[in-house]
Formats: structure tokens, C-alpha cells, sequence
């Protein structure tokens, strides 16, 4: 068994785990970054003297390309950088981690893509209403962790498991992602990580109106900076936070305001997937908000009693597995873990690579 290393490189944080051909793991977290490269820099003293055989990167976009995972060579490496419009909150770091790691180890470095996972979406859910010729169209992101979710549902729920399941991945990067029959047939990001819900820094789906009206007053260095970083949560508490935890302590207006409308976003969201799809017959919360705020998960599921969802506040509170009451619907807490899947999909690599 080979020893993987993944790096996980999100867009206010750095998650690495350490597979170790014994089975163990070993996890080192750096949070709250405005600046990768020192979290990269103190990843690897942190590593020590331990050797990775292979190394595995989460990518946020993979551009058209369905395949869950890559060789990052030299035409790859190409590949990617062409591409950084499309996430240039996220890629700029997830290519640095492959250039800072290629500096530290002579061993394969594999590219394990975000968007994959959303290639069975039906066309009605990847289209976007604008011509065809403009080579634009809805792609999804946080897929890795949606096909992580998606490989524990069954062990958890049994046959229910392949039903309609609303998977809501809530952080400083947010989106919902219905699964039927464990696979992507909706999600709310679309074109790019910016759109979709309420974000820490992003303001989700926009009045294209809007748009057209910034375009007039900024340029576009200027307006990608704004969109990218000072909407959303940030913009909603009058720029008190953009991290939910301290809206949460807060006791400002603004900073409950943020709190409320973040939850009615979520809320939307689960009751447009819902409706678009006939009802739903679960929901999951992940990713640093869904698995850690207990009252952001009431806030979202109380209004949500028609869908037959409800709570059980000691579960909800203590983050339990399955936080639904009796007569609820399942309603599950289960931990963000793209480490794991990108691992699978290393270990998958190096097998095909030995066979041939």
C-alpha cells in the first residue's frame, strides 16, 4: 500500500492528511488563511522526514474535462493554469501546492477535480439560458466531498440511500447538491464557485442587472476582487465578519442579519431542489458550518416542517449523526472528508498504473 499525502487547498483554509501504507493518518489543518504560502511552507516542515509515494490535490475546476482524477504533467500543469478564470479564488493555491510540492518530492502528483462529480447532471440541470454558441453551462463544485458523502449513505441509511437526498456542504465556500441514486442530478453552484448561495465572501446567484450596472463602475480587475471577496456574508454584516462563528457571538444587527439570511438562502435552496425534483427524502449537513453550528441547522430545518424535516434539539445540539426527531425525515450530520475520497482515487491511479 502506497503512503498518499492530499492536500486539500480551499479558499480560507489548507487541509492535508497523510495515508500511511499501515493504514494510519496523520491530518494537519491551517485556517483562516489570507495567504497560502506560509501554510504550505509550515506543511511541509510539519511533515518532517515522512516520504509520500504519491501525492493527491484537490482542484476546484477541472474545466470540461469529466475525469475525477489526472496526472499532473507538464501539459496538465498547462491545462490548469489556462483555466484559473474560472475559480481564481481557488486554483491560483491549488497550483501552488502542486509547484511547492513538486520542490520537496520526486514522486507522482495527481489532480482530483471537483467538478467531475456533477458530469451526470441531466442537461436540464447543466444548461444555462444563453446561446449555445457562448460555450458556457453550469458545472458544480465541491464534488469531492458530495461523492465522499455519497459513499456513506448506504452504510447509514440502508436502501433509503438512493432516493432524493439534499446534501447541503455549508463553509466559507457553500452549495447543495440533490443525489439520486447517489449521483449529482442538481447543484446550486453553477459557471463558477461564485454563484449558487449566500458565501462568506461571495454573494451566490445575482440579478444579472446588477452585474451590468458594477461593469459600469469598476473595472474588471476591480469588480472580480468585489465579487470574489467583498460580498456575501462580509457585505451582509456591514463588514463585521465573514466567518460564521463570529456573526454567531455576535450581538449586532448586522451581524444577525447575515446569520438570517444566509438560512433563508439555505432554506430556498432546499425547497427549490425539492420542488424542481418532486420532493426530497433527506438531508444532509457538512463542510465547517453544516457539522459545527448547531443553531445555523435549526434556523434552516424549523421552517422546513412541511418537507417533513424537524429536529431533535439535544441530537442537533450534540452534532449526532442523525439529528432528525422521531417523525422526521432522516436529517444527518456527517464530517466534510475530501481527503479520503482523493485518497481513493490515488490508490485507483496507482493500480492502473502497475497494470500497466
Amino acid at each position: 500500500m502506497p503512503t498518499i499525502l492530499t492536500i486539500n487547498s480551499g479558499s480560507s483554509s489548507i487541509k492535508a492528511s497523510l495515508f500511511a501504507a499501515d493504514g494510519s493518518r496523520k491530518n494537519f489543518r491551517y485556517e483562516h488563511l489570507r495567504d497560502h504560502a506560509p501554510a504550505f511552507d509550515q506543511l511541509m516542515l510539519d511533515l518532517a522526514e515522512n516520504q509520500p509515494d504519491i501525492i493527491g490535490h484537490r482542484f476546484v475546476h477541472g474545466g470540461e474535462i469529466v475525469d475525477a482524477a489526472r496526472l499532473v504533467d507538464n501539459a496538465e500543469r498547462d491545462r490548469l493554469e489556462d483555466i484559473i478564470h474560472l475559480a481564481p479564488l481557488h486554483l491560483p493555491g491549488n497550483l501552488m501546492g502542486i509547484d511547492l510540492c513538486k520542490q520537496h518530492f520526486d514522486v507522482p502528483q495527481i489532480a482530483c477535480f471537483d467538478t467531475a462529480f456533477h458530469s451526470t447532471m441531466p442537461e436540464l440541470s447543466r444548461r444555462l439560458p444563453i446561446p449555445n454558441e457562448f460555450g458556457l453551462r453550469r458545472f458544480g463544485f465541491h464534488g469531492l466531498n458530495y461523492a465522499h458523502i455519497a459513499s456513506r449513505l448506504p452504510e447509514i441509511l440502508g436502501d433509503a440511500a438512493f432516493g432524493k437526498i439534499v446534501v447541503a456542504h455549508l463553509g466559507s465556500g457553500a452549495s447543495l447538491c440533490l443525489l439520486e441514486d447517489l449521483k449529482s442530478v442538481d447543484t446550486t453552484m453553477g459557471y463558477t464557485p461564485a454563484g449558487g448561495i449566500t458565501m462568506g465572501t461571495r454573494s451566490g446567484d445575482l440579478d444579472p442587472g446588477v452585474m451590468l450596472e458594477l461593469g459600469k463602475r469598476f473595472d474588471a480587475t476591480q469588480l472580480s476582487d468585489i465579487v470574489f471577496h467583498k460580498m456575501g456574508l462580509l457585505a451582509l454584516s456591514n463588514c463585521e465578519s465573514s466567518e460564521m462563528n463570529e456573526l454567531l457571538a455576535s450581538a449586532s444587527e448586522p451581524a444577525k442579519f447575515a446569520v438570517d439570511y444566509f438560512c433563508q438562502q439555505v432554506r430556498s435552496a432546499i425547497g427549490s431542489l425539492a420542488a424542481k425534483f418532486g420532493g426530497i427524502d433527506a438531508l444532509v449537513f457538512t463542510g465547517g458550518i453544516g457539522e459545527h453550528a448547531a443553531v445555523i441547522r435549526e434556523k434552516i430545518c424549523t421552517p422546513l416542517a412541511f418537507l417533513g424535516f424537524s429536529l431533535d434539539a439535544e441530537k442537533n445540539k450534540s452534532g449526532s449523526l442523525k439529528i432528525g426527531s422521531n417523525n422526521s425525515k432522516p436529517t444527518l450530520v456527517i464530517p466534510a472528508d475530501e481527503e479520503a475520497m482523493i485518497r481513493r482515487l490515488c490508490l485507483s491511479f496507482d493500480q492502473n498504473l502497475k497494470r500497466t
